[in-house]
């Protein structure tokens, strides 16, 4: 929702529930305002509005959070200063901040594309199908047994239950040894591609292989004449954080996921 859209005004709405997790705002028969609950994949529940005056945010932001339980979730641009106060007024709180990163393909910026001793990158859509997946919940277990995978950015896609690979042919590999050691994701969002995932087994890291990735993805989009991507990176992540400035990469927007844990 774009708040500098919000008017003056005291409209009198009344706040209707009309499916599970969608709310309208109606003003004389008239949709005023969209209120929407979405359970992620990962389980997490994020609220959206979508509302032209700021007294009909109010309202359907205090009907959703009344009638859901907590936890819940929204994710706020941080220079949008009025959707932040108003999630703020009604009562979430920060969570954390995300940065959005603008990475270069460029070789002569990202540096060559070198693997690991032993290490060969497979290109994305060559990998094993079998292989991938079960790299895909290797990675995702290891995480989710440290930080928790609710630190990880997270992309809205429907996939079947307990399966995460979608599309295989997003995915680039690192094979060692006879096995997967790493993968990358790369999504393309409004013709703009975005590095969606970036995670090695824990026993590989620390060893280059999450920068031979991605030095070889962003190469392959350099010889696409694609000249940048994006990425996610939470701001606690330092290791993340100086791999990609490491590649030329600089901070382009902010996002803040707020929460509220209960009624």
């Amino acid at each position: 929702m774009n708040t500098l859209r919000f008017t003056a005004g005291e409209p009198a709405v009344e706040i209707t529930h009309v499916g599970p997790g969608l709310w309208h705002a109606l003003d004389d028969g008239r949709v005023a305002g969209r209120g929407e609950a979405t359970t992620r994949p990962d389980g997490r529940v994020f609220l959206s509005v979508d509302a032209w005056h700021r007294s009909v945010f109010d309202q359907l932001a205090h009907a959703m959070l009344a009638a859901l339980p907590g936890p819940l979730h929204t994710v706020v641009d941080e220079t949008d200063h009025e959707l932040l106060a108003g999630w703020r007024q009604a009562g979430l709180t920060i969570r954390r901040r995300e940065w959005e990163y603008v990475v270069p393909t460029d070789p002569r910026v990202t540096g060559p594309a070198l693997s690991p001793p032993g290490v060969t990158i497979v290109p994305a859509g060559a990998a094993e199908d079998g292989p991938l997946r079960e790299l895909d919940r290797i990675v995702r277990a290891e995480v989710e047994a440290t930080v928790g995978w609710a630190e990880m950015p997270a992309e809205v896609l429907p996939r079947p239950a307990g399966d995460t690979i979608v599309d295989p042919s997003k995915y680039a590999v690192a094979a060692e040894g006879g096995e997967y050691a790493g993968l990358v994701r790369v999504v393309e969002v409004t013709r703009l591609p975005r590095i969606g995932l970036v995670a090695v087994r824990a026993a590989r890291r620390r060893r280059g292989i999450a920068r031979a990735l991605l030095t070889h993805t962003l190469g392959v989009l350099h010889h696409a004449g694609i000249e940048t991507a994006t990425a996610e990176v939470n701001e606690a992540n330092e290791a993340a954080t100086a791999l990609f400035e490491s590649l030329g990469a600089w901070r382009a927007n902010s996002t803040l996921e707020l929460v509220r844990h209960g009624r």
